[in-house]
């Protein structure tokens, strides 16, 4: 398994490590923004607005990120983007534990936090080729979900038990202290700077986005990646809005739901470092199982069958974005990867603002079973469409190319 081979090399097994506690981080302030909002206003409407500016800088900013991540060393941008969100999360942990904090503030937070993670996103996957190399980078890719998404599943039940026990600061807290191992990492790694650019930054836009619409493969999933995240992928908005409209529940119940999200992310995470390859055809099966799922919730079901259909849910967003995620980097050249990977970034996470409003406001004017009943729906009707298009099952990485040693040079005798 490729993903254990990383495993073994020290250098990527220390960022990786490092990595998934910054994740853990996140995943706490995720689900703790969730219930503040909720706490601030009792509006699924606003907690969608929240969630929207948090993502809306990807849809602006993805693709000049993409440009600066190839022109420039990906390690130190890394530095300005965690640093930059470790900063914000203790600012936002300062204002909640002096009872200063108000829901515009929170928006603010919101849309710079996203600011930060817009650029990081894409020079953060092409980092990831970087350190592990093209070849074992669908072992890669496997490892980092597997980490993510254990994050996912661990990150809101501890913020739950931290919100029950201590309060709602505590998680930015940690959150601005998940940082510090993984900057301590990039420091101690070396700088690797990219091939110089002679065009310009428009043109070299351009170029990326004309790989990603001209090649039929990755175009197709980068439009389904967009369509599911815009209807289906909007778990900050619809789980928290679900368990506290809908079940009733306090900060351990909506932890717990989160939680689902995770495990059931966990398990496809580990589904595909076990194959370690793309396979393009899940993608799609990933996006019909999401929307099914979302379905099921307009059902009046007891909370552990909540936690279990989120769980299935959860095992179909992820069967999506590794399948999709992986497709796009084994066929992006290294030459355009930043770009090309801010396109992506820039579709899954720009979709983000409307499908994170659009989920508030069908749950404030349906209700929260069949506001996110309607979401399944939209969700499967786009993946049956896009099913008719052709799909390889398995794409496997193409090998470096050998360089063939040169042939020795006649000798010539002399009389």
């Amino acid at each position: 398994m490729l993903a254990l081979a990383l495993l073994r090399d020290p250098k990527y097994r220390t960022y990786w490590i490092a990595l998934f506690l910054s994740q853990l981080g996140t995943w706490m302030q995720a689900a703790t923004q969730g219930w503040l909002v909720l706490e601030l206003t009792g509006s699924a409407e606003r907690l969608g607005l929240v969630v929207a500016l948090q993502f809306l800088p990807s849809l602006l900013f993805s693709i000049p990120a993409g440009v600066l991540s190839d022109r420039y060393s990906r390690r130190n941008l890394l530095f300005i983007t965690q640093g930059g969100m470790a900063v914000l999360a203790f600012g936002m942990f300062a204002l909640i534990v002096t009872g200063l904090v108000r829901y515009e503030q929170v928006l603010v937070f919101a849309f710079l936090y996203g600011l930060f993670n817009a650029m990081d996103l894409p020079v953060r996957q092409a980092f990831t080729v970087e350190l592990a190399g093209k070849e074992r980078y669908p072992g890669a890719i496997a490892l980092n979900s597997f980490g993510f998404n254990t994050s996912r599943l661990v990150g809101p039940a501890l913020a739950g038990l931290l919100i029950a026990g201590f309060g709602l600061s505590w998680s930015y807290l940690a959150n601005a202290l998940s940082f510090i191992p993984l900057i301590a990492v990039l420091f101690i790694t070396p700088s690797n700077k990219p091939q110089p650019q002679h065009s310009g930054v428009v043109e070299d836009a351009i170029e990326g986005l004309r790989f990603v619409w001209g090649h039929p493969l990755v175009r197709q999933v980068v439009v389904l990646v967009g369509l599911t995240s815009l209807l289906g992928m909007n778990f900050q908005t619809i789980v928290p809005s679900y368990a506290r409209l809908e079940l009733g529940l306090g900060a351990q119940g909506f932890g717990f739901l989160m939680s689902a999200v995770g495990l059931g992310s966990i398990v496809a995470a580990l589904v595909q470092a076990i194959a370690s390859r793309a396979r393009p055809m899940r993608a799609v099966l990933g996006s019909i199982i999401l929307g099914a799922s979302l379905i099921t919730l307009a059902l009046p079901l007891p909370t552990l069958w909540v936690a279990v259909v989120l769980g299935i849910g959860g095992l179909g967003m992820i069967t999506t974005m590794l399948n999709s995620n992986t497709t796009v980097q084994l066929i992006a050249p290294d030459r355009i990867r930043g770009r090309v990977m801010s396109v992506y970034s820039m579709v899954l996470l720009g979709s983000g603002p409307l499908g994170a409003y659009l989920s508030g406001f069908l749950i404030d004017a349906l209700g929260a079973r069949w506001g996110v009943a309607v979401m399944g729906l939209l969700t499967l009707t786009a993946a049956l469409v896009m099913i008719r298009f052709p799909w390889p099952k398995v794409l496997a990485p193409t090998p470096a190319p050998k360089v063939e040693p040169p042939l020795p040079t006649p000798q010539v005798a002399s009389d």
